[in-house]
């Protein structure tokens, strides 16, 4: 869930893809969210994107402004080609009169078509804009403003163009900003515009740059694949189609599979999405091997890639607990994305998501994590597929050193026709395809992606709202199946992992996402779940011992003062909301629910300690590292 107009957006997209939507789908518009519908077109399509006006570029029409800047050159100061992590200056000479409104766009490939694409209009509708549409044909990686060099507008640094007499008669100004730039294996071209966002001109272009090694292994990331603690699953992206290597654990090896996806595997409706169209940008290839024969709870070290193309860095890593074993410490959080660490604007900004990244890095490094679960929306590229490589790249630190574990949700999901439960264009087309191929999670088939794993004292069952949850769905069967199979003296502790939530004080969501109660929420009393955790809002907040929006049982008080829920009279499962990973933040009601104990509105991540008897939780502040709510249940 990305605004706090979440009802708003929602609707007025639906109205948009009122004509496309099939009978077969179980969200349909009702008068009540006609009501909401808004005709701005531009604010509409601003709460759609959410922070910035970057994202509205391709909205506009695009002018030639080359003209009035006869001097002008963009140029790219870096080595003779790109380094795969580095910050590269781009340098706009030959400025004629600087403005506030001028900005950069990075664009790849650099063939990308940067004129108007007005005959496109109607490609553009489904975000929900009627405005004259669009501004470029290719969507750029990300843009910045020139302003953000403090020099620029005073014009401090002034270069003569023209003499007469002796004397300077036209003059020029210039200005430099950093870009943050990593390989997405394809060349990059920086692009000037003047007169802003709203209102571009396009003045000039610098020559392309390309990466050094397009071909380089890159952003492994490790998963568990069994229960048993003793294999581990590396997947990492090349631009190279060769099967590659995993070289581990002091001299075993084994070789890669290789899977791609491609403009034709995204989803569309009759108007083309941004992965099918505009945000298309090539993923190269991913690569995964399994990495067997290693012991549980133990430390490893591993590199990458082949003597062709490269080799990653040697890499320590730790395997989890094995299952049934008594003690296990893991993260979850939901909805990150990505920060950028430069002053650009892109079509998704998560300004929470790298100090998240940042500080349980740090708990990885002192040795305090077995395994991290991020319970859907990952990377919000959202059809604007560049994007997930900068994600990866972020959690890199992490995901390469720990058993990295994933969810589904509404931004790598949902899309219209497409099977999903929510028929909102929340993937921009994506339809789960690029989220399954960069995270193979233990599923059983392509597109169902729910599954479970055991670590330590823990039986995870991680489940899609996405996918349809309903009584007689094959899902369903699978939950029931599931954790009724859960062997309790083996495995104490039973906790239930989805992206869409149960419960939760914000206002504003579909009515459609209280049937998901209906329908599964009498699950989890049946199998004893302990803890449920869920994300899509963004905020955290805890509950009671909560069964159909009534407390079974409250917290009760320890020596310490800890709020500690006695699971030895097991009345319903404690929830939590941990949709706090990143993403803009989400204000709660006045109207705090009885069954509602702790709110919290800030960026952080949830943080267990599970043995058998006990299992702790913390919530964790990302930007201070302090505990901000803290309980505990007992067996």
């Amino acid at each position: 869930m990305e605004s706090r107009n979440w009802v708003l957006k929602h609707a007025s997209i639906l109205l948009v893809f009122f004509l496309s939507l099939s009978s077969s789908t179980s969200e349909t518009l009702t008068p009540s969210h006609l009501d909401f519908v808004v005709t701005n077109t531009t604010v509409l399509h601003s709460n759609f994107t959410a922070l910035s006006e970057f994202r509205l570029i391709n909205r506009r029409i695009l002018s030639d402004c080359s003209a009035s800047n006869p001097f002008l050159k963009v140029n790219v100061i870096s080595n003779s080609s790109l380094s795969d992590d580095e910050f590269v200056t781009v340098t706009v000479t030959g400025v004629s009169n600087p403005s506030d409104a001028d900005w950069v766009a990075m664009i790849s490939p650099s063939n990308s078509d940067v004129k108007s694409c007005v005959l496109n209009e109607v490609f553009y509708l489904q975000t929900g804009d009627t405005a004259k549409l669009p501004l470029l044909c290719h969507y750029p990686v990300k843009a910045q403003y020139m302003k953000n060099d403090p020099s620029y507008l005073g014009c401090k640094n002034k270069e003569c163009k023209k003499y007469e007499n002796g004397k300077c008669v036209i003059s020029t100004c210039s200005g430099s900003i950093q870009f943050h730039v990593i390989n997405i294996r394809s060349d990059i071209e920086f692009v000037f515009f003047s007169d802003g966002f709203l209102k571009p001109c396009l003045v000039g272009r610098s020559t392309p740059v390309s990466f050094a090694n397009p071909k380089q292994p890159l952003y492994g990331h490790l998963s568990s694949t069994y229960s048993t603690g003793t294999s581990m699953r590396l997947t990492w992206v090349s631009g190279d189609k060769e099967p590659q290597q995993i070289q581990y654990a002091n001299g075993k090896a084994v070789t890669s599979t290789v899977s791609t996806f491609s403009q034709a595997d995204m989803c569309s409706s009759a108007l083309p999405s941004p992965a099918k169209d505009f945000g298309w940008h090539d993923p190269g290839y991913i690569h995964s091997a399994l990495m067997t024969g290693l012991k549980p709870s133990s430390a490893f070290s591993y590199k990458y890639g082949s003597d062709s193309v490269g080799w990653s860095k040697q890499i320590q890593f730790s395997t989890p607990p094995a299952g049934g074993s008594d003690e296990l410490r893991f993260i979850a959080f939901g909805d990150m994305g990505k920060t950028p660490l430069d002053a650009s604007k892109e079509h998704y900004i998560q300004p929470g998501a790298l100090s998240v990244i940042k500080a349980i890095a740090a708990d990885v490094n002192s040795n305090k994590v077995n395994s991290v679960f991020h319970i859907g929306d990952i990377s919000y590229a959202t059809g604007f597929l560049a994007e997930w490589d900068f994600f990866l790249n972020l959690i890199n630190p992490v995901a390469s050193r720990l058993s990295y574990m994933t969810a589904i949700g509404n931004h790598e999901r949902d899309y219209v026709d497409s099977g999903s439960v929510y028929v909102t264009p929340d993937s921009g087309g994506e339809c789960g395809v690029p989220y399954e191929t960069y995270f193979p999670m233990p599923t059983s088939a392509k597109d169902k992606p729910w599954y479970s794993i055991e670590q330590g004292s823990v039986h995870f069952t991680v489940i899609s709202t996405e996918h349809d949850w309903s009584k007689n769905s094959e899902q369903y069967a699978w939950m029931q199946k599931d954790m009724a199979s859960v062997n309790r003296q083996k495995t104490p502790w039973l906790i239930f992992l989805g992206h869409r939530q149960m419960y939760t004080s914000h206002h504003g969501l579909l009515a459609s996402e209280n049937k998901f109660n209906e329908a599964v929420e009498a699950l989890l009393i049946q199998n004893k779940v302990d803890l449920a955790l869920f994300g899509h809002v963004h905020n955290y907040e805890r509950t009671c011992s909560v069964f159909q929006h009534k407390c079974k049982a409250m917290p009760t008080k320890d020596k310490n003062g800890l709020d500690t829920y006695d699971g030895r009279n097991y009345s319903a499962p404690v929830q939590v909301v941990i949709g706090m990973g990143g993403f803009t933040l989400d204000n709660f009601s006045n109207n705090v629910e009885s069954w509602s104990l702790k709110r919290i509105v800030e960026f952080g991540y949830l943080r267990a300690h599970a043995t058998r008897k006990n299992l702790s939780v913390e919530f964790v502040v990302s930007s201070t590292k302090e505990v901000k709510d803290s309980f505990q249940i007992t067996k």
